[in-house]
C-alpha cells in the first residue's frame, strides 16, 4: 500500500506544478503590459506621474494647435502675419519713370512688411549701404548676374521705402525727398541697363553716379 500511496503522489504531482506555472506566468505578463495600477508601477521602477509617451505626444500636440489661434491673433496684429495672398504694393508718389510709368527694376511677388516711418528709413540707409558696398562686385565679370539680382532686390525695397517716407513727411520736406528719390531710381535703372548689356565701362561709370545719390540718402536717413 506504501508503494501504491507513493505511486499516486508521483503521478498526482505533475498535475499540480503545471497550474501554479502557468498562473504565474499570467501574473507576470500582467505586471509588465499593466500600467495603471499605482502599486503595479512602483512594482515595477516606474512612477505614476510619468506620462506615456502617447499622453506625451498628446499633451504636446493639445500646447502647440491649441495656442495657435492665440498666436495667429497677436501676429495679424504686428503687420508680418500674412492670412491672404501676397498683397501687391504700388507707390503713391511721383518716382517712377516718366517715359514708362514704372521702374525697370522693381521685382514682383515681394512681400513688404509694414515696419513704421522710422523703420523704413532705417532700412533705407542700410540698404543703400549694402550697394554702396557692391563695388567690389564691379570688377568681376563673372558676377554681374548676382549684381543685377542683388540690386534689383534692394532697390526695389528702397523704391517702397522711400513713397511710403514721403508720404509721412511734412509738407515741406516732401518735393525734397521726392527729388532724391527719382535722382537715385534714375540712376539705379541705369546701372541695372549696364550690367544687363555687359558693358563693362558704363557699369563702372552708373556705379559711380549711383554711389554719389546713395551717400546723399545714408545722410538724409541718419
Amino acid at each position: 500500500m506504501a508503494t501504491t500511496s507513493h505511486l499516486n503522489s508521483i503521478f498526482e504531482s505533475p498535475n499540480i506544478v503545471p497550474k501554479h506555472r502557468a498562473i504565474n506566468k499570467i501574473q507576470k505578463r500582467a505586471k509588465i503590459t499593466c500600467f495603471h495600477d499605482k502599486n503595479e508601477n512602483e512594482f515595477q521602477g516606474y512612477s505614476s506621474s510619468q506620462p506615456t509617451r502617447r499622453i506625451a505626444l498628446g499633451l504636446a500636440s493639445i500646447a502647440i494647435f491649441g495656442n495657435a489661434q492665440i498666436g495667429n491673433s497677436i501676429a495679424e496684429d504686428n503687420g508680418f502675419w500674412l492670412t491672404g495672398p501676397l498683397p501687391v504694393p504700388y507707390a503713391n508718389n511721383n518716382i517712377n519713370n516718366e517715359e514708362t510709368g514704372t521702374r525697370s527694376f522693381l521685382k514682383k511677388g515681394i512681400y513688404i512688411a509694414n515696419i513704421g516711418t522710422k523703420g523704413r528709413m532705417h532700412r533705407l540707409k542700410k540698404y543703400a549701404f549694402d550697394l554702396i558696398a557692391m563695388g567690389d562686385l564691379i570688377a568681376q565679370r563673372d558676377a554681374w548676374n548676382y549684381v543685377r539680382r542683388y540690386l534689383r532686390l534692394k532697390s526695389t525695397f528702397m523704391y517702397f521705402d522711400f513713397d511710403e517716407v514721403i508720404s509721412a513727411a511734412e509738407v515741406d520736406d516732401k518735393k525734397p525727398l521726392m527729388d532724391l528719390a527719382n535722382r537715385l531710381f534714375d540712376s539705379v535703372e541705369k546701372l541695372e541697363v549696364a550690367v544687363r548689356k555687359q558693358d563693362f565701362p558704363e557699369t563702372e561709370s552708373c556705379y559711380q553716379a549711383t554711389t554719389s545719390v546713395l551717400q546723399e540718402v545714408m545722410s538724409r536717413m541718419a
